[in-house]
């Protein structure tokens, strides 16, 4: 016997992104460049100038461990 319940809630089906229908894609084209606030581009600055340091260290660090720095 199969027993058949009607849900009071509405369901929702889930599925797959393997087994989902290809949905079309937005063009791109005629867009140009973005304009950034200048609050980004001094975030975007900062975070070069981190990662220009972190990258400094980790050489030195490196460096330092092959013994390069000691006599």
């Amino acid at each position: 016997m199969i027993n058949i319940t009607v849900a009071k809630e509405p369901m929702f089906v889930v599925v797959h992104p393997l087994q989902d229908e290809p949905e079309t894609k937005l063009s791109t084209e005629g867009l140009g460049p973005l304009r950034i606030t200048r609050a980004v581009r001094i975030s975007l600055v900062v975070l070069r100038a981190y990662l220009a340091a972190m990258t400094l260290m980790l050489i030195y660090h490196a460096l330092d461990l092959a013994g390069v720095f000691h006599q």
